[in-house]
């Protein structure tokens, strides 16, 4: 028999917002968190605007001991474990430590200190490299720290599948509850601000502004679009099995109706104009979840401001929902914290869980220019107020990934 499984804890860190509260205040108030960087110079590029988590001080959430050696994306990540523990209520201890466990998809969470080691080692030579800096070499070391930190003893996975593997976490994550072999997990994603993952969008001319004689802007589903804004951002949230959520009375966000996956593969760093392997993940979704098209009461969409991935999105919506798309709300949150790569799914999760707690849907802000190609309701400028049961979440990138999770409000009188 099929598990119910929810989400009853978030920990969330994006360029508008620190923590659930915060994060969820800036989504109602249309507040965008990306200006001008200040981790690394930008004078070589021809735009210096990003979603950057400014004023970040690791020490608030994790101490001040046994920080020197960590990188920026662990101690995000870290970060947003603290808090998401926090937020479930759920006391770890030796005894239940062995049924938590940690999912976390990064892709590029290494690039940087992979970068800093080599340069020592090429420099100086590997007798002047420091040791304790090795292990942020490797992708998996942020999800390893958060079980070091939190003390948790269960399954501990990284999965690297490029924009969409915050919520491929997440799904391995609902899986493995499926199976009963965990009771929680804390899952979701992370990707920092660095000068190496920066200047590779640059090169490949993704970034709003990198091109000769464009100005940078950030409008997804905007005619005026040019390219992504590049972010950063951690998340997690505990997802937990319904009978243990309920053996311990937790306070339920939300509760996880279906998750749809395609992979659809086309050209390297090039989307599928058809959109095939987006629509046919949309689908998945409904169909796991049972869901018909007039049941999704919002979609925070994947859009992130460039011209092929919005286009196809909205097309994709309207050959899946028909006439119904004309109704649905549909918003991108990329309007406000940027394109965050592998973290970008799990900051839309933490959006969505904000929309479904407080009863809004969060605005497409920028948007003025209506393209003729992308005709739905984006909600422009301001959030609304709204009681929403059902709600989606796509997520896709030009790497063939593509993600779709419903996730529904919770209801407490059964």
């Amino acid at each position: 028999m099929k598990k119910r499984v929810v989400i009853t804890g978030l920990g969330i860190l994006a360029c508008n917002g620190k923590g659930k509260e915060e994060f969820w205040q800036s989504l109602k108030e249309g507040k965008a968190g990306y200006g001008p960087v200040s981790l690394f110079d930008t004078e070589p590029f021809n735009v210096d605007q990003a979603g950057e988590i400014r004023d970040f001080d690791p020490k608030e959430y994790m101490g001040k001991k046994g920080l020197r050696l960590l990188d920026r994306s662990t101690k995000l990540l870290v970060s947003c474990a603290k808090m998401a523990v926090a937020d479930s209520k759920f006391e770890i201890t030796e005894e239940n430590t062995d049924d938590i466990g940690v999912a976390v998809g990064t892709t590029m969470g290494s690039v940087k200190s992979i970068a800093d080691f080599d340069e020592v080692t090429l420099k100086e030579g590997p007798r002047y490299t420091n040791p304790g800096l090795f292990p942020n070499t490797v992708i998996n070391s942020p999800a390893s720290q958060v079980s070091i930190w939190c003390n948790i003893k269960g399954f501990n996975v990284t999965i690297s599948s490029g924009f969409t593997a915050s919520l491929d976490a997440l799904q391995y994550a609902y899986d493995f509850i499926q199976f009963d072999r965990t009771k929680l997990v804390f899952a979701g994603g992370v990707e920092e601000m660095c000068l190496q993952t920066y200047f590779g969008f640059h090169s490949l001319k993704f970034l709003s502004g990198s091109k000769e004689g464009e100005a940078f802007i950030n409008c997804p589903f905007d005619k005026r679009r040019n390219g992504i804004t590049f972010g950063e951002g951690a998340g997690l949230v505990a997802m937990e099995d319904y009978d243990h959520a309920m053996k311990r009375k937790a306070d339920i966000l939300a509760e996880v109706a279906a998750f749809g996956y395609s992979f659809d593969p086309f050209r390297i760093n090039r989307y599928n104009p058809g959109g095939t392997g987006v629509k046919q993940a949309i689908k998945n979704a409904l169909d796991q979840a049972g869901l018909g098209t007039t049941d999704i009461d919002y979609i925070c969409a994947n859009a992130n401001s460039t011209q092929a991935a919005d286009r196809i999105e909205v097309a994709a919506i309207k050959e899946v929902f028909g006439k119904q798309s004309r109704k649905i709300p549909v918003s991108s949150v990329k309007s406000m914290v940027g394109e965050s790569f592998s973290v970008s799914g799990a900051l839309s999760v933490g959006a969505g869980l904000g929309a479904l707690s407080e009863g809004f849907i969060p605005p497409t802000v920028n948007y003025k220019e209506k393209d003729p190609e992308c005709d739905l309701d984006f909600v422009p400028g301001e959030s609304r107020t709204a009681n929403l049961k059902y709600i989606m979440i796509i997520n896709f990138g030009p790497n063939g990934s593509n993600a779709c999770l419903i996730l529904k409000k919770y209801n407490k009188k059964k």
